[in-house]
């Protein structure tokens, strides 16, 4: 994200290549500190939203995606040869994607309850039972808080510490949308057609937007406007503050995948057997990608990195696009429909399969370094941090790795 800040690095280049003994000496001597300490402070000024980065911190993965821009992008540094290091069976179908904070991992089991693991045993912390199943939204977590939508239409605010309920919210119809912290608010679509915006220390509406059809897909955001890929072919793009709503794109097509965004490019997978990048500029489609021999759904939410979007596609086939030009830069073939959403950390892809397996993959080349055959179906995607990934699949467990 553009955030109108130079960062420390950025700064450190430009004071060095200005050549002189004194802007070096106030970079490298004894007022480093302060400068560092004033930065941060600058920053702690600044919205969350323009301050964010497209990649995750290395020890946490608060939502789906990541990232409010739903990047799919991971600092963390994972073993180069994955072991398992614990499963955890949840009874019951595993859609939603696992959150990992502080050492603990949370996840929405389709039974409907949202647990609370060890990240580091895979024991039981708490849990906390919604009353309804829960599909594929996703927890994201607060410094307080995690939050979730199940499929009978509410959303929760559930205390991080005892699982106590902070607060609900009823929607018109089912969430699978997964819910996106920003400024103080919890941004989450309903199939009622609807995308909300509710406090997130009181769960009270601040406004909602209407579309013309369900929203599915989660909502990324980008200095304070929160984009979402439509059931209704639209991509509209809402201003956080007060949902007002800029503008619209048309797409075309019904998306079920939520976009990621990143500068003036958003880029999503439709049920038109198309990715699309879109110019949030001109407001115009720059290119569109499909395969004319396999016409089939993307439903995979993409990952950017290295300058290529990556996306799983109902082809089994993994697709790595060049993000400048749309064309092709690798494929990946699996056993069965990738509807898994991938994850990108340290040069390598992680997404799972409706085969059963988790995959690693070369990011710039997109050759197989890894797999694990977990023997159920895996749609729900990893969640990577703190060296570990984790994911769930369709049989109910629960898997770590690292």
């Amino acid at each position: 994200m553009k955030t109108g800040h130079l960062s420390i690095r950025r700064r450190a280049e430009a004071l060095a290549s200005a050549g002189t003994r004194t802007l070096k000496r106030a970079l490298y001597g004894e007022t480093q500190i302060a400068l560092v300490i004033f930065w941060l402070v600058a920053g702690a000024a600044i919205p969350v939203v323009a301050r964010g980065q497209n990649v995750t911190p290395a020890a946490e993965w608060r939502q789906f995606r990541g990232t409010a821009g739903l990047s799919g992008a991971s600092s963390a540094t994972v073993p180069s040869t994955l072991k398992l290091l614990w499963t955890y069976d949840a009874g019951d179908v595993i859609d939603s994607s696992a959150a990992i904070v502080d050492g603990a991992v949370y996840v929405g089991g389709g039974n409907g309850d949202l647990l609370a693991l060890d990240l580091g045993t895979g024991q039981l912390r708490w849990k906390y039972k919604t009353g309804n199943l829960i599909g594929e939204s996703s927890p994201t977590v607060s410094r307080d808080a995690v939050y979730i939508g199940d499929l009978g239409g509410i959303v929760h605010a559930v205390d991080i510490r005892d699982a106590t309920r902070l607060w609900t919210f009823k929607t018109g119809s089912e969430i699978k949308s997964s819910p996106v912290l920003v400024d103080g608010a919890v941004l989450i679509g309903s199939y009622d057609g609807h995308l909300y915006a509710l406090d997130a220390k009181t769960g009270k509406l601040r406004w909602k937007v209407q579309t013309k059809g369900q929203v599915h897909a989660t909502p990324a955001v980008q200095n304070g406007l929160a984009f979402i890929a439509g059931c209704d072919a639209i991509f509209r793009a809402i201003r956080v503050k007060d949902g007002r709503e800029m503008y619209q794109i048309e797409s075309g097509a019904y998306t079920g995948a939520s976009p990621v965004v990143d500068g003036d490019r958003a880029y999503f997978g439709t049920f038109n057997f198309e990715v699309l990048a879109l110019d949030l500029k001109s407001r115009r489609i720059a290119w569109r990608y499909t395969q004319p021999d396999a016409q089939f759904p993307y439903y995979s939410s993409a990952a950017l990195d290295g300058g290529r979007v990556i996306v799983g596609g109902r082809d089994k086939v993994v697709h790595a696009i060049d993000a400048a030009t749309g064309k092709s830069a690798w494929t990946f073939a699996t056993r069965a429909r990738v509807d898994s959403s991938p994850v990108v950390a340290g040069g390598r892809v992680y997404i799972g399969s409706g085969d059963g397996r988790l995959y690693v993959l070369d990011s710039a080349s997109g050759k197989k370094l890894w797999e694990f055959d977990a023997g159920a179906g895996i749609t729900a995607s990893p969640a990577v941090a703190a060296g570990k990934v984790v994911i769930g699949a369709q049989d109910g467990r629960i898997y770590a790795f690292g």
